[in-house]
């Protein structure tokens, strides 16, 4: 596993960050007055603060799911489609897990999912 997923991930979550900050109304920064405009530099700022926020929580995730990808494959000794998906499972599942079971069970159904669709485009 190298370094280059949790960069990946951060910059897809930084590209997503950077659009959702210009699609959002509700912004973190205040200005004196309801009607007054915001300061470039607090739009800046908000910029720079949703990127990051995006980047990690999107590195985080990719690192999760290739780590733990990679050491399944490493433990059973092969490279099957199920890989992806009981990867895609554990992760989901933990990630839920912090809202209960019952997110933790929608979680882990929805990655898994979604990584066996990714890995079957993917490969065929």
């Amino acid at each position: 596993m190298c370094p280059c997923v949790l960069l990946t991930g951060f910059a897809l979550g930084g590209a997503i960050g950077l659009f959702t900050v210009g699609m959002d109304p509700i912004s973190t920064y205040t200005t004196t007055t309801p009607d007054q405009t915001p300061s470039t530099r607090a739009v800046l700022k908000e910029m720079k603060v949703r990127c990051a926020s995006y980047g990690k929580n999107f590195g985080t995730i990719g690192f999760m799911f290739a780590g733990t990808e990679c050491l399944l494959e490493s433990y059973r000794g092969k490279s099957p489609l199920s890989n992806g998906t009981i990867s895609g499972a554990i992760v989901g599942g933990v990630l839920g897990l912090r809202a209960g079971l019952k997110a933790a069970a929608f979680g882990a159904a929805g990655f898994a999912a979604f990584s066996t669709v990714v890995d079957y485009y993917l490969r065929h």
